[in-house]
């Protein structure tokens, strides 16, 4: 005899660990995402080294750091619908594991195919990710829904340790025993996500419900689709996932190029919008639990997209005909500026992320892997655009913030999206 929905819900609200579990998946989880992170950034960071050890051109430098979002991108939707039916910390472990054969195999490249194939194993981490937001998602208190997924997301902060580590790690050891530095974090937290996690979801009475209502429920998913609100958060949010998953990828060669500075020096001039965004991350969620952040975040999208056209300008000579004469002006930003101006647009970005997955966990609770996953797929495929846009602009336009220039113009798309849809329930409602 099955039991009834109450005793069902009351059985789901009971937690027999005392409480712990909640707390244990917003420890354990950023660390996975964070380390998924840290592995997608060794190419950012050791692509220089491998671009004059290996002769790589720009074309296939930008492919390179392409591949992970890609192969990620293509990942997230389908690895948070396993996680809502076979649990996410199953999922997660799954794909911690799957990416170390591609660590270990990316140590022993010996030319450009082996690279690509080792980026694309390690895409696939992007299935913990969004496992993790799921898992989270589903595990967290309601009222404090935007602190936990805020410290989740925060593991983006990840490529900060890449960004520390492996100059070092390259320097003293040689680049091939960079990747392997990762092996044994990634083996812990999925040992510790195995002992310490568990599935209370996968296992409650709910799972009798049958094949049949599993596919009722994915049909109901599909249909959902067609939603336009869900579209409109996904692409925003998207924009500021794949602006900062992109840009951690390019910074430390972008500034190494732009400014003559070592891969050490590149680095650690990055690392300060890494820490902005996690920071930010934290900060937005936080910020959405207390408020509702609808209004604000078209400051935030105004505040970025300040930024971008301030870094979109490149170093420029103007003439001016002066009464005595031709006045030549220069202009090009300083290392310290072009910093300054990042660090303050990555905070906002992480605010941007923070607040608006608390709403999509707030408006869509029900449909997290359908959501979440859409957002993470977007924002992969997004990101993966922009070493290609990078790429074009050095070396067909000749122009090297075309990046910039592109950013700029995909956040005017998705405010104008935001502004018609304003709009549209302003008329709706009337």
């Amino acid at each position: 005899m099955m039991p009834a929905v109450n005793d069902l819900d009351q059985d789901l609200d009971q937690d027999p660990t005392g409480g712990y579990r909640p707390l244990v998946v917003v420890l354990l989880s950023p660390l996975a995402f964070a380390l998924v992170f840290a592995s997608w950034t060794i190419f950012a960071v050791l692509g220089l080294e491998l671009k004059a050890l290996h002769g790589f051109g720009e074309v296939r430098f930008a492919l390179l750091l392409a591949m992970p979002m890609a192969v990620g991108a293509l990942a997230a939707l389908p690895m948070a619908g396993l996680a809502k039916r076979f649990g996410g910390r199953r999922v997660m472990i799954a794909c911690l594991l799957l990416i170390c054969p591609f660590l270990w195999g990316l140590s022993h490249s010996r030319d450009y195919h082996h690279f690509l194939l080792a980026g694309a194993g390690l895409g696939l981490g992007a299935g913990s990710l969004a496992a993790g937001l799921v898992y989270v998602a589903e595990l967290c208190p309601r009222r404090h829904a935007g602190l936990a997924l805020g410290l989740y997301g925060a593991g983006m902060v990840g490529a900060g340790l890449s960004y520390l580590l492996l100059p070092l790690i390259s320097q003293a050891y040689g680049w091939r025993t960079a990747p392997l530095l990762y092996l044994l974090p990634v083996l812990l937290v999925a040992a510790l996500l195995w002992l310490f996690a568990d599935d209370r979801v996968d296992e409650s009475p709910r799972r009798q419900i049958g094949a049949r209502a599993r596919r009722r429920s994915w049909r109901a998913a599909l249909e959902h689709l067609a939603c336009w609100r869900l579209w409109r958060l996904a692409l925003v949010y998207s924009f500021f996932y794949g602006t900062f998953l992109a840009l951690a990828l390019w910074l430390p060669a972008y500034l190494s190029a732009q400014y003559s500075l070592s891969l050490k020096e590149a680095a650690m001039a990055a690392l300060p919008f890494t820490l902005a965004v996690g920071l930010g991350q934290v900060a937005g969620g936080i910020w959405a639990d207390a408020r509702d952040f609808r209004a604000l975040r078209w400051w935030v999208s105004a505040f970025v997209l300040v930024c971008l056209f301030l870094l979109s300008y490149p170093p420029f000579v103007m003439q001016i005909e002066g009464v005595h004469g031709a006045i030549n002006l220069r202009y090009e930003a300083p290392l310290w500026g072009f910093l300054s101006m990042l660090t303050a647009m990555g905070m906002a970005i992480g605010i941007g992320q923070g607040s608006l997955m608390r709403l999509i966990h707030r408006d869509h609770s029900d449909d997290m892997p359908l959501v979440g996953g859409l957002a993470l797929t977007l924002g992969g495929l997004f990101a993966a655009l922009l070493p290609l846009v990078f790429v074009v602009g050095n070396e067909w336009l000749g122009i090297s913030t075309v990046g910039f220039m592109f950013l700029y113009a995909s956040l005017v798309v998705c405010m104008l999206v935001m502004v018609w849809d304003h709009a549209s329930g302003r008329s709706a409602s009337a």
